[in-house]
Parts: structure tokens; sequence; C-alpha cells
């Protein structure tokens, strides 16, 4: 709606999505509880807030990211000979915003562009993993607002048991019902904050638990190399 106008008032919000007012009241306080709309005076309209303007600036900053990751990620393709791709945090999803297939016959398709729920990826689950527990509470928060109805309900506790696992590790582990077996791990900028995620996907047969190390360890130096890079950018 802020694409439009700068300010929306409760009526326009519960117009456009077609709810109740008082659906509409609760869905603002939550968004304004988030900082994703501010309410001055906590009356009249609402503006945009802080984090909703950052996911704009995230998507200019996903282009340099894109741009400069580029080289990363067709070095990591050739050493691996799988497929790799680069993600960021989109709300309570991520989006895949580069990658680079597998030369060999049977490979994983590249997924550039498209958007998946953080928590049910090893991609996501290796940005969601380096998070601070506020900006995981509102990425959660957005993939329960934007959930689709086959999504099923978050088991808040079992993923903070996989993100701990994750921190642990240094990766994030995926098994997908198709036979596909995913390994993530974080970027992180000049600040030490987490602001992507690479992996690595390959069909099962290619990746028991020795080529799994090995292929950590390549996607832990890339993600190493990327993180320097935006450091001396």
């Amino acid at each position: 709606m802020f694409r439009d106008r700068q300010q929306v008032r409760l009526s326009d919000v519960s117009s456009e999505l077609g709810v109740a007012h008082s659906t509409a009241h609760r869905l603002l306080a939550m968004l304004t509880h988030y900082d994703f709309v501010r309410h001055p005076g906590g009356h009249g309209a609402y503006t945009a807030g802080p984090a909703l303007l950052e996911i704009g600036y995230g998507a200019v900053r996903s282009l340099d990211l894109r741009s400069l990751a580029q080289p990363f990620l067709h070095q990591l393709a050739r050493t691996l000979d799988e497929t790799v791709q680069l993600a960021q945090l989109e709300g309570g999803h991520i989006r895949y915003i580069a990658g680079v297939e597998s030369s060999q016959p049977l490979r994983v398709a590249d997924r550039t562009g498209q958007l998946f729920p953080a928590h049910q990826t090893a991609t996501g689950k290796a940005i969601l993993a380096g998070l601070t527990a506020d900006q995981l509470r509102a990425a959660l928060t957005g993939a329960t607002l934007a959930k689709d109805e086959e999504i099923p309900e978050i088991d808040l506790e079992d993923l903070e048991h996989q993100l701990t696992a994750v921190r642990s590790s240094g990766y994030a582990f995926n098994h997908r019902d198709d036979g596909v077996i995913s390994l993530a791990t974080e970027v992180r900028n000049q600040r030490g904050f987490t602001v992507a995620a690479i992996n690595a996907s390959a069909p099962e047969n290619r990746m028991p638990p020795e080529r799994r190390d090995y292929t950590v360890s390549v996607l832990r130096k890339t993600a190493e190399d990327l993180g320097n890079a935006l450091h001396d950018g």
C-alpha cells in the first residue's frame, strides 16, 4: 500500500485486505510493534516504519551483493560441481538472488528469484541462526502473517533446537522429500551481521557424510571470502 501513498488509515487497510476493522487493527498493532509501520501519537494515519524501509533498502543492497557474489558462486560451483545458490531474508522467507547450476546431467535446478519459508530450508535456517532474538521473532512473525494454508504451523521449540544445532556446527542441513540434500552457511558483513547464506544442493547419492564434510568446508571458505569482499567494499 505504501507504494502508492505515504500514509494509510485503518479503513484503507480494512478495505484493501477485505477484513473487518478489528482484524486490520490487530494486524497494524503487530506491525507497529515490530517497526514495520509507525503510528505517531497512537492515532490517525500509519506511516512506513524502519523495518519496512529496511526491506526496500535491502532490495537495493541485494543487487550489489548479487553482482559481487557471482565470481564466488561460479568458483564454488566449479569446485563442487553441484548447484550453488545465494539467498537473503525477505520477511519470514528467503529469496534466492543468484545461483549456478551443476554441469552434471542429474542436478538440482537453480531457484533464483523464488521465495521459500525460511524455516523450511537449510539456507533459511543458516540465516535465522545468525539473527538476534528480536530479529528472529520479527522474521517468524512475517512468516506467520504471510503463511500459506499448505504450510504447517511453525513449531518454535523444534525450530530453536535446530537453530541451536546450526550455531554449534556452523552450517545448516536439509534432506528434502525428493531426495535432495542441501547444506548452507551464513555470510556475514563487515559488522559481523548475517546478511545472506550460500548453499550447495545435490541428489542424496552424491552427498554421503564424507562428501558433506568437504562441502561444508568449501562453503565456509567461500562465505568467508565473500564476507571479506564485502568488508573491502
